[in-house]
């Protein structure tokens, strides 16, 4: 999913549990929405890796062509892994919920990621490439090494 979506979701999402928790801190409520779309962090980690280069533009360029690659293997039939994306994973997720025991804050963090991933996963579902994501580090690292 386009981060523009994750965003427009996450002000409506956001906006719901503000509407639902009128009493809840607006830092909360920030948190809660930044992290609905800057989880993808991640992308733009993966994008410097492989562009070696820090730019912001060269990484929305790879991830476009990326996409577009992705798409048109699927519609060949192939199913190939993507890349991998660790604040996408069950592990970093419950790494920010345990987080949450030492600074409340993460837990806002961690329902803004949630959502998110809910996203990614409805996204990926409906477009039948559930393949393409690893969602767990250990299947990552036991399939790398």
């Amino acid at each position: 999913m386009l981060p523009k979506w994750h965003i427009f979701w996450g002000v409506l999402f956001t906006a719901i549990i503000w509407f639902f928790a009128k009493d809840l801190e607006p830092i909360y409520l920030l948190l809660i929405f930044l992290s609905t779309f800057l989880i993808d962090f991640d992308h733009y980690l993966v994008a410097v890796r492989k562009n070696e280069s820090l730019s912001f533009k060269r990484s929305l360029i790879f991830f476009k062509e990326n996409n577009k690659k992705e798409l048109s293997d699927h519609k060949k039939g192939k199913k190939n892994k993507g890349h991998f994306f660790l604040f996408h994973t069950m592990e970093f997720h419950m790494f920010v919920a345990l987080l949450s025991l030492v600074w409340a804050g993460f837990f806002y963090v961690f329902i803004g990621m949630v959502f998110h991933s809910l996203l990614d996963l409805l996204w990926l579902l409906y477009h039948n490439m559930f393949y393409v994501r690893e969602f767990f580090l250990f299947n990552w690292l036991i399939k790398k090494f």
